[in-house]
């Protein structure tokens, strides 16, 4: 089928962990929502550590961004109200979401954990004109799971997802080729997907302030200056671009980390160890739900005086096990302190491949099979009954959140990646 000829849809949660959020209070009988006051998703209120994730609307007229420190977003607005970090809600509201999607086409992506494509390509005698159907998926995740989406719309999955950003909350916007003149080209090249804060400033050197103004630059200049990306994102200005819906999968993710500022000095081992237990805790449990194992495993650490080391290794059998990936933290930490007070500890595991594909080792553990059920059984009471629901004993009274999801400053929750 030609490429102008398909019918993509890309689908995007609102201010998605803010908004997760807020519908499970109201549906637990909280008479607030969230998303009419200065909110934000974040670390801990009381001792003010670790960033914005997600805020609400309101908070634009106080300039409180996404990724700025609590302590500078309460300075803004004393009043502001911060939610916890919530993984395992957010992982059911984004299933959720899917259900809802996949009755309208049986070819969907998961791009994020707020973010889905579908194609809509031949489709329309089911369910309608793409904006009509776009309206229904829109509507019926607003009625029956309690907050809003904007969906894009166009022939591929770029000018879908660029579509999506040009009109929010809670709305249906089209982009297709013969629109980018009007609609794409005045924009800000940072706008355009696949520029950052990195290149961006490469552009403007070279006079280039709009996606318009990208599209009609020499290409041999922009390859030159840009490399391969640089003819990437010069196809992008154009809308070019031909990549698949991946029915039923999760985009390919390099790695899953979690990190977390600690509100007090950790100077001894035992402490440590625990917050190495609890960022652990929550990077398995992503890394299981993504069908994934790893192989590599880093630490990264940093100290009061805010230099930062870090320690890796990379194992034979990949694995998605809780209790393996936090022995091979803990033995690398073990390895790399010297005894300095610490502030901040993260933990990553990379080399990820589909647990089917696992290779099994003639040295694995031979309580591996037990201890695979019960991870995922506590992952499951966690998802149903929330992430309090189940934790450890050893952190009863120990002054350590058991889940550090997010809690932190640069938490990686099933982010979006350049492939699309």
């Amino acid at each position: 089928m030609s490429p102008s000829n398909r019918c993509i849809m890309h689908i995007d949660c609102n201010s998605a962990f803010l908004a997760f959020s807020a519908a499970h209070r109201l549906q637990q009988g909280d008479s607030l929502d969230l998303r009419t006051i200065p909110s934000a998703v974040g670390g801990n209120p009381e001792t003010r550590h670790g960033i914005i994730l997600a805020k609400s609307i309101p908070c634009k007229a106080f300039n409180i961004q996404t990724g700025e420190t609590l302590h500078a977003a309460f300075q803004k607005c004393p009043t502001l109200v911060i939610v916890p970090p919530d993984y395992p809600l957010y992982v059911k509201c984004s299933n959720a979401m899917m259900e809802i999607i996949k009755d309208f086409s049986p070819a969907y992506q998961k791009f994020s954990i707020d973010e889905i494509f579908l194609d809509y390509t031949n489709m329309q005698k089911h369910f309608g004109h793409p904006v009509d159907a776009a309206h229904k998926i829109k509507d019926r995740i607003k009625n029956e799971l309690g907050f809003t989406v904007s969906i894009g719309i166009s022939s591929n999955k770029l000018l879908a997802k660029m579509a999506s950003d040009l009109k929010k909350p809670d709305a249906v916007t089209t982009l297709y080729p013969e629109e980018m003149a009007q609609k794409m080209w005045p924009l800000d090249i940072q706008d355009l997907f696949m520029i950052g804060p990195c290149t961006a400033p490469k552009l403007r050197a070279m006079g280039i302030n709009t996606i318009g103004e990208l599209a009609a630059a020499d290409l041999n200049l922009i390859r030159y200056r840009l490399k391969s990306h640089g003819e990437l994102i010069y196809n992008y200005a154009h809308g070019i671009e031909a990549s698949l819906v991946h029915t039923g999968k999760h985009i390919d993710m390099k790695g899953i980390g979690n990190s977390s500022v600690i509100p007090f000095d950790v100077d001894d081992r035992l402490t440590a160890h625990q917050i190495l237990l609890s960022l652990t805790e929550t990077v398995a449990m992503r890394l299981r739900d993504a069908a994934c194992v790893a192989r590599l495993i880093s630490v990264s650490v940093r100290d009061t005086n805010f230099r930062t080391y870090s320690h890796q290794r990379k194992i034979f059998s990949a694995t998605d096990s809780t209790n393996e990936i936090y022995r091979i933290a803990r033995d690398l930490f073990d390895e790399a302190w010297q005894g300095e007070a610490l502030r901040h500890f993260g933990v990553r595991v990379s080399e990820l491949c589909s647990n089917e594909f696992q290779q099994t080792s003639f040295f694995d553990d031979v309580h591996k099979e037990k201890n695979q059920a019960l991870d995922r059984a506590i992952d499951s009471l966690r998802f149903r009954f929330g992430s309090t629901s189940v934790h450890r004993a050893g952190f009863l009274n120990s002054g350590i959140k058991p889940l550090m999801g997010g809690i932190g400053s640069t938490d990686e929750m099933s982010v979006m990646t350049s492939i699309l």
